[in-house]
């Protein structure tokens, strides 16, 4: 593609997202407040039982304590639509991958030690500078990385796998885990599709979209009970 074709692809990218955002924040405003109403009358409540002395008060402290869970969960679901919605104008900078992920391993290495998952970055010197905005990008890797560590949950190995060729810049994110059903493979990008109980379903088509606003690609090998590797293909940066 060339690079007045990359633009407009990104430009397109980024009107169709902006009113998708627009949407979101509409429905977040309609939502957000009932819920934080709902959750503050939750508190209070639970701390009129804190003292509970009885059996039907101790079951009615149960009752809020699970109320509250389910609405911290729609919360946190909300706010995981917010970040699939919402992608703003990319802040573009030259951004050698090897630092890039060199933060990702030092923020997340401590995380993956108490899984138990061995995290490598194995990233070849020299690679070309590729264009990214800096904080978005690590929000898709770190996505990507939450994945894999829900895929061992017994630990295993974590690899961040950096290479170049044909003018592209490409960074595997490998797992020793439990792999993706075929059945399941061709829906793990689309919005609210999940496989692990309790996820929200947009972990992924978050990375995805945020990958493909920079005129990326995220594709995904998987061997059952062997491990999954997802690639993320970007086009090196203009000199």
């Amino acid at each position: 593609m060339s690079d007045d074709g990359a633009e407009s692809r990104r430009r397109l990218l980024e009107e169709r997202y902006a009113e998708l955002a627009a949407f979101a924040g509409g429905l977040a405003h309609e939502i957000k407040n009932p819920l934080s109403t709902l959750n503050l009358n939750l508190q209070l409540l639970a701390e009129d039982f804190q003292a509970a002395e009885n059996q039907k008060e101790r079951r009615a402290l149960e009752k809020i304590g699970r109320l509250q869970q389910v609405v911290e969960r729609l919360e946190g679901l909300l706010n995981d639509f917010l970040r699939f919605a919402r992608v703003e104008r990319l802040n573009l900078r030259p951004t050698a991958l090897k630092d890039l992920v060199e933060e990702i391993v030092d923020f997340y290495g401590p995380q993956a030690a108490a899984k138990n998952i061995v995290l490598r970055s194995d990233v070849n010197d020299g690679l070309p500078m590729v264009s990214l905005d800096r904080d978005l990008f690590k929000q898709a890797l770190f996505n990507l990385l939450l994945n894999a560590q829900h895929a061992m949950p017994s630990g295993g190995e974590l690899i961040l796998r950096g290479r170049t060729g044909d003018g592209r810049v490409r960074l595997s994110i490998i797992d020793t885990g439990v792999g993706i059903k075929p059945d399941a493979k061709d829906k793990i990008f689309e919005p609210f599709f999940s496989t692990r109980s309790g996820g929200s379903g947009l972990g992924l088509p978050t990375a995805k979209r945020i990958v493909d606003a920079h005129d990326g690609k995220l594709s995904v090998e998987s061997v059952l009970g062997q491990g999954t590797a997802f690639t993320i293909d970007l086009p090196a940066a203009r000199p």
